[in-house]
This record gives C-alpha cells, structure tokens and sequence, in this order.
C-alpha cells in the first residue's frame, strides 16, 4: 500500500511537470522565428547587473596572496563583457565537492555534459536559444550571414586570451579537415531550395572579437543546429599547434601521442581533439577542469580560475571547487553509493524510482523528476543496413517490425520494468512535442501472437531447428544478437528474449562495454540494440531519424554514406530516401511555416514505418540531489540537446552550509 501511495504521488508530480512543459511550449516564440534578425543591432545574452565588485573562492584567493595567479577582475572579461548566471533560488556559498559515479574514461560524458559550454545554449523551455560562450549576435534579412561577436577578455583556463582566431583555427585546421574524427557537421551546410544543391559555409574574422558565418543559401535554424551539432565551435590554438601534424610532422606526433599512451595518431587526435576535457594538459573554457589521469579510481576537475561567469552579486562561478568522479564497474554501486551519501548529485533510469523514494528520507536526498523528450521507457531498434544480408532483408521488411511489436506483452513490461508508470504503447512522438501523431502511439501494441507467427511464416521463415526456433528461408541459422553497454536493460531483455522464442525467434543477448559498443556502432556491427530516440524537434536534432552520420544503430551505415558523400556506407532508398529528401527541404527552408512541413513529413514516415518499435512509454529521468545541494531545478527537460544536467546551469549549483 505504501509503494503504491508514492507511485500515485510520483504519478501526478509527472503530469503537473508534463502540463507545465506542455504550457510553456504552447506560449514560447518558436526558435526558428527568434533568429531571424535584422543586422541593425546585435542580439545579446541578458545585460551585465552593475557590479561593482568581483569576489571569487577561498582557494583561489589564497593563490592571488601567493602572487600564483592575478586578482579576479584581471582574470575575467571586461566588465560588460562578462556573462551574469541567474541562480535557481539564490547565491550560492563557496566550497565543496560535486560527488558523482562513473565508469571511467569511456563514461567522458557523465562529466562532460554538466560542465560543458557552448557558443550558444538553449533557453530554459527549449524554445530558442541564446549566447552562451558567444556575446552578442546579428543576422541579415536572408539568414545567410551571422556575425557573432565574442566576450574581450575572456580566456582559456590556463590564461591564455581566447579570441576569434580559436574560432578560426578550429574550422581551418580542424573541423574541416576532420582531424578529430567527426565529418563537417550538417549545421554549416546550406541548401539551394530549387536544386537540392548542399554548399558549406565559410568563416571569416572580422576582428579580434568577432567572426561571420556565410551561408551561399539561407539557413534559419543555423544557431540552433550549432547548438546541438557543434557546441564548441572553438579551440585552444595555443595548444593545438603543438600536436596537430600540420604543425608538428607526422613523426613528431606519433611520437607525442605514444608519450601521452596512445598507439597511433588518429585515436590520439579523437581524445585530445574531441573528447578534450578528460585530458589535464589541454585548456577548456569549462567551470572545472581535469587535474588528473581519467584512469584513476577518482577522477578530479577542480574550478577554473580564468572563468567567465559570476552571479549577480559579483562572485566568479562556479560556487563548488570541485567535481570528484569515483570509478564503479557495476550499476548496481550507484544506488548503493547514493543511499549511502557517498555521492550528492547524479542521474537515474526510472527503474530505480522505488528503492530511491523508498530511502529519500533516510537518505536526506530528494528525487527530482524531470520531463524527457523520449519515444518510449522500452523498446529495440534494427539495424537497417547491418552486413548479415539474411538479417537485412528481415530488419528491412515492415512485416517482421510488425511481427515483432505485437509478439510481445507490453502489460507485462510495463508492470515489471516500469512498475506501471510506462503506459504500454508504441515507441511514438509524446504529445506536446512537435511531429507528435494521434493514434501513433497505439500502432502495433495489441499483444497478438497468432498475428506474429503468421507473419513471420509469410516472411518464408518456416523451417524449424531441432529446438523449435525458425530458421532462415535459405536453412541458415536465425539468431538476433542484441548488444547493449549496460546490464540496466537486462530485466527487459530477458522479457523479450522469451517473448520472440515463443515466436520462433531465437534471440542472444551481448553486454559489451561503452567503448565496445561505440566502436561496434561505427563498424555497422550492431544487429539490434535498446538504444531510444529521445529529441525535442527533428529540426533542431535529426540525425537519430535522417542518416547524415553515423549516430543512431538502427541508420546503419546510411548515415556514413551521407557523411562521406557516398563514398563509403550504404546508399539511401525507398523511404530512408524520402527522409533524407524532406530534410534538404527543411534545411532550404526559408520560413519556420515550411520547416515545421518537411518536420513533420520525416516523423510522419517514422510513423508509416515504424522503424524503431517501442514497448512501453516514456518515463521522466530522475534526478538524486543531496538535500544540501541548493540550485538544482526542481523539473527542467532533461535532453540531450540541453546537454541533460547541464540544462540546469552546474556552475551555480552549491553545498550549502
């Protein structure tokens, strides 16, 4: 009775959060709108308050009294320069350690999202987005040039000046030339609406503090697909003029990544280049940068001395000094650690939501739902282009997608993975979100096994081993490896193992770790896995439903043959055509009327087929807050194209006396 008083109570603290996300959305400008200005003044971030004085942490006061760094005001920018936090509920006070779990360097996001900063963030309800890294920005009538005007003063964390030509040097000689990895991101793409003809933008500076993005044709939604595709459009020249084999030789930097631990050149220049902020050598513009080896049992990011923000009342951010990240190899030590204190702030899956309620007195922490973007709490996605070609051509027919969805129990996924909060529906656009569909969500969800044995016997897979499972028309063995970086989904896996075997589907299920499972991901070796789809506007994050890189599973390497010009990977066709087709429209569009059109047109053939199937509904993310952690939002949209945490602001986020 208790367990399900707090469910019921966990319920309409969910619908109050989703009602109030939903009103929001309904009353907030659209983005694509907001961006369109004309160049006759810039945009900016909210205006500096009068601050007189700058005050900043014990710990760095000392290190000015030792004559180790300068005084405050000389380390940030100039005094309208520098960027004002809002708190959530008040000035924070200095000191203390953000506690958090991960699983090592492979887990670089769990630190990277929170501490990340980006030229230009999203607002709080995701409506549009502002400057962040950036200052100010100007947009011509056509939206075909940006000017974007950065903060005078601001500099790296080890005090070099940051400026345009780091805006410069990292499209010239890094973005461009793909030293990290990464192929041109689709925001800096422009597309001709009569031609279809894609032309890449070009970069120039303007002064010291200012660059101009040019696009040949107009591109509306420019600041926002930076905003998601390539946060940081920056790096630290000063730095990576030492490494890059432009500047150094090949020789020399494979013999600078062999010192570092690195067996060649190109995993060298991911690290450094892509995944920087694990690395303490390298400068960041981050609240907290790393002070020791990643591999370590604890991972350390202490303050920023050179960082650009502070609170209204004059105090340099962040408030915490700093961020201790303790190595756990299994999930299970994260609820332990959070029941025990041992950590004051981290994430969980819903699963986890009854024991966390179940302690949260006990454990003086609250459990803080926050709204997610999700298309479903369960489900699986098939890779579309995966090498098997028996496996191919099964993934690629809607029949077994079809047979799949209904083989399967949703009621009973829903009452143990979810304890009932995961309505049983289709993976499907949630209501309130842009692309959202009636009636999508009850597509395939009547548990029906008779429908799921005819259709598999119409798919020609009829013959049976010795044990009963269904083999391929050609007598070849039938087996579907799912292959997941996590133990947290295996409850779930287990239910749909024995779901498709009652089918005739024998199923095999593979736990790798992250690093594995990204590299398998890119190597298209990935046959199925339970990876969701969770975005807030396709037009502001396509590439988990339009293959422009390799991204998301079940694209395969649709997704590579975009991004290498039909160099390598597979080429689109039928439908996953039609997809990449309606995205060139969006991106040629020249009012957010027609960008909302083609949107909709791409969610509505995810729809028509149905290529990731969903068992159960989404769930809020739950955030653990220590209930001495002060400034953390009680309900935010925890996405990814908000950066999860880090929507919440981190620098501003303090331990309370």
């Amino acid at each position: 009775m208790q367990k399900n008083r707090w469910l019921l109570a966990m319920m309409m603290l969910i619908f109050a959060v989703v009602f109030v996300a939903c009103e929001s959305e309904s009353e907030a400008p659209k983005a694509s709108s907001a961006v369109v200005k004309e160049t006759t003044g810039p945009v900016a971030s909210a205006p500096p308050a009068k601050i007189e004085t700058y005050k900043e942490a014990p710990m760095l006061n000392k290190l000015v009294t030792a004559g180790t760094i300068k005084p405050v005001a000389e380390r940030i920018p100039a005094k309208d320069e520098i960027m004002v936090e809002k708190v959530t509920d008040e000035i924070g006070k200095y000191g203390g350690d953000w506690k958090m779990p991960w699983g090592g360097p492979n887990d670089r996001w769990a630190v990277g999202q929170p501490t990340e900063e980006s030229l230009f963030r999203f607002n709080k309800d995701g409506s549009e987005v502002e400057p962040n890294v950036a200052k100010s920005y100007e947009v011509n009538k056509t939206s075909t040039e940006f000017i974007i005007h950065l903060r005078k003063g601001m500099k790296w964390s080890d005090g070099v000046p940051f400026t345009a030509d780091d805006v410069l040097f990292y499209w010239e000689h890094m973005l461009t030339k793909e030293t990290f990895g990464k192929k041109i991101y689709d925001a800096y793409y422009s597309v001709d609406p009569v031609s279809g003809e894609k032309a890449l933008a070009t970069v120039t500076k303007v002064d010291d503090y200012t660059f101009k993005v040019t696009h040949k044709y107009p591109s509306v939604q420019f600041l926002e697909r930076v905003a998601i595709d390539n946060k940081w459009f920056f790096a630290p020249a000063h730095f990576q003029k030492t490494i890059l084999p432009e500047f150094v030789g090949e020789a020399k930097a494979l013999e600078i990544a062999k010192q570092w631990g690195f067996a060649d050149v190109k995993s060298f220049l991911v690290a450094t280049g892509y995944y920087y902020w694990v690395n303490p050598q390298i400068p960041t513009l981050r609240p907290w940068v790393a002070k020791n080896d990643p591999n370590s049992d604890q991972f350390i990011m202490e303050r920023n001395p050179y960082y650009w923000k502070v609170d209204s009342a004059g105090n340099q951010l962040p408030y915490m000094d700093r961020i201790v990240a303790t190595k756990v190899q299994d999930p299970a030590q994260r609820v332990l650690g959070a029941l025990a204190g041992d950590y004051n702030l981290l994430g969980f899956d819903f699963k986890d939501f009854t024991v966390l309620k179940e302690n949260e007195k006990k454990a003086n922490f609250s459990v803080l739902a926050w709204t997610t973007a999700a298309w479903s709490s369960t489900g699986l996605q098939f890779n579309q282009t995966i090498a098997d070609p028996n496996l191919r051509k099964l993934f690629q027919d809607i029949k077994f997608r079809e047979a799949v969805s209904v083989a399967v129990d949703r009621k009973e996924i829903s009452e143990i993975v979810t304890n009932g909060l995961g309505v049983p529906q289709q993976a499907s656009v949630p209501e309130g979100l842009v692309g959202y569909q009636k009636g999508w969500a009850d597509q395939w969800s009547k548990f029906d096994q008779a429908r799921a044995n005819q259709l598999l016997d119409e798919l020609g897979l009829t013959k049976r081993d010795k044990n009963n499972f269904r083999l391929n028309a050609d007598g070849s063995d039938l087996t579907i490896t799912i292959t997941e970086n996590t133990t947290n989904t295996a409850t779930f896996l287990e239910l749909v193992k024995k779901y498709y075997e009652k089918v005739g589907i024998k199923v095999d299920i593979k736990v790798v770790d992250a690093g594995t499972h990204n590299d398998l991901k890119y190597a298209n070796k990935i046959a199925a896995t339970t990876e969701n789809i969770s975005l807030v506007n396709v037009a502001f994050r396509p590439d988990t439903l339009v293959p422009l890189r390799v991204l998301t599973p079940w694209l395969g390497n649709y997704g590579l043959y975009t991004s290498s010009n039909g160099k390598e990977g597979v080429k689109p066709e039928g439908d996953i055509a039609l997809v990449m087709d309606y995205w060139n429209k969006v991106k040629s569009s020249t009012t957010k009327e027609d960008i909302t059109k083609w949107s909709n047109e791409i969610i509505k053939l995810n729809q028509k087929n149905q290529w990731l199937i969903g068992y159960t509904g989404p769930t809020p993310n739950l955030i653990v807050a220590s209930n001495k952690m002060g400034n953390v939002p009680k309900n935010l949209i925890f996405a990814d194209e908000f950066r999860s945490l880090g929507h919440g602001h981190p620098a501003q986020f303090f331990i309370k006396q």
